[in-house]
């Protein structure tokens, strides 16, 4: 049981859990996790490296940048550890492909990685230290995630940004060697900086939302470093964070077993690059199009039904490749016209595809109030009057169905393509994997630079 529960608000417990933690002292298959949310993490930021929606913020952000410089991933210019931060973060949460903890809808990795591995190349910090950071400000962002929802995301805010800002003050200060106080303060200060909106999703401002919790976490550390202070209380006071943007917080949600209950250990890997609640209608319809040999024009209607979480997040008009990537409609049509969910399918080429265009406009969503979480059901009804339905309850990806290593790795591989990246993908991944012998980050990091 954890030695810290019930003595003092959640910040404080947080801050004599993180400062005492120690990376040989974690769960082997904990470790694990750590490398595969990491290298799915860098998957997706190389995938982004020379996107528009990248260069736009370089080109804020260069001419901004302090003198000492670390790795923008997938790119050739390097900027300071709070803006390499923001890009880093933005990059892996570009694409929607990033990891999730399904419990809070968290992306867990995004906004928390960036920070740790600003910190760590900056200061030569060793692999092991790094990785720890890392999973304990994942672990914090979960847990916070956890003590406001579902109400918190339910009122707009956006969770993976809202949270993930303790998790990467989190992550920041113990690179820092910060004590318990100082964690505590970091924390304070993060909820200071907490922000990030559900109506922006369709947009380049969610990304936005996502690289501000990973830098200002960052910010956050470095002001307590140098001697600020904030309220113990700023996560669950009477005027604190939780109460601000949501219900009453459960508290013990943050701080029960701590060091003995991992939210990290379920934290799953999206196979498809759309919202994660949409996987289970991609995986309804694939199965839909395997066991029935239907052309398109025999199709009818296609009813897909879900909860409410389904429905408010995807049903929606398609305008452009944000659109589909959280559209039941669309995720349906590509599903069922070309038996595939990938890169290529969620592309703007796909999203003004007639075909597409057509079948998704023939998609109806529909609210089943007992559906559970993540799944849905794909209803199709063809020209000559048959009825045929697949129920998912759990998709590919969930902790029902978990990629394996070797998925992940595929999945690197297909968004380095995606990117550009030339860099020798094998190695990286061989970097991950065995980044906790590594004495520094820099080998690593190094490889993930454009040349």
């Amino acid at each position: 049981m954890s030695q810290h529960a019930g003595q003092g608000f959640a910040a404080e417990q947080l801050g004599r859990f993180v400062a005492e933690s120690r990376w040989d002292a974690l769960p082997q298959g904990l470790r694990h996790e750590a490398k595969r949310s990491l290298l799915n993490f860098i998957g997706g930021a190389i995938g982004v490296g020379n996107t528009a929606p990248i260069d736009m913020a370089m080109r804020v952000l260069v001419p901004l940048s302090g003198i000492e410089r670390v790795t923008v991933l997938g790119r050739g210019e390097m900027l300071d550890p709070l803006g390499a931060s923001f890009i880093n973060a933005v990059s892996a949460n570009l694409l929607d492909y990033d990891d999730t903890h399904l419990q809070t809808v968290i992306h867990p990795t995004a906004p928390v990685a960036p920070a740790a591995l600003a910190l760590a190349e900056q200061r030569g910090l060793s692999g092991a230290a790094m990785l720890n950071a890392f999973l304990l400000g994942a672990e914090v962002a979960c847990r916070v995630g956890n003590a406001v929802s579902p109400g918190h995301y339910a009122r707009g805010w956006h969770i993976t940004a809202t949270c993930g800002v303790f998790g990467s003050a989190v992550a920041s200060a113990k690179l820092l060697g910060l004590d318990a106080r100082q964690i505590c303060y970091a924390i304070g200060i993060a909820a200071s900086q907490s922000a990030g909106v559900i109506e922006n999703l369709p947009s380049a401002a969610k990304n936005v939302g996502v690289g501000n919790a990973a830098r200002n976490g960052l910010f956050a550390a470095l002001l307590a470093e140098q001697g600020y202070s904030a309220a113990p209380s700023a996560i669950e006071g009477a005027l604190g964070w939780a109460r601000a943007m949501g219900d009453e917080p459960v508290v013990a949600e943050i701080t029960d077993a701590l060091g003995d209950r991992w939210e990290m250990a379920a934290n799953t890997y999206k196979p498809y690059p759309c919202g994660i609640v949409m996987h289970a209608v991609v995986d309804a319809c694939l199965a839909l199009r395997r066991d029935h040999a239907l052309a398109v024009s025999d199709i009818a209607e296609i009813i897909v039904s879900g909860d409410q979480l389904l429905l408010d997040r995807g049903d929606r008009v398609v305008r452009n490749e944000r659109d589909a990537r959280v559209s039941i409609h669309h995720c349906a049509a590509v599903a069922l016209l070309f038996g595939a969910a990938g890169l290529r399918e969620f592309s703007d080429e796909a999203v003004h595809d007639p075909a597409v265009v057509a079948l998704r406009a023939r998609t109806r969503a529909r609210l089943d109030a007992g559906s559970p979480r993540g799944a849905a059901t794909a209803t199709m009804r063809t020209i000559d009057g048959r009825v045929l339905e697949v129920t998912v309850l759990h998709a590919r990806g969930s902790t029902e169905q978990p990629l394996s290593d070797r998925e992940i790795e595929a999945k690197v591989f297909e968004l380095a393509r995606h990117g550009g990246f030339r860099g020798a993908v094998d190695d990286v991944i061989a970097g991950v994997w065995q980044l906790d012998e590594a004495a520094t980050i820099a080998p690593l990091v190094g490889m993930l630079r454009r040349a």
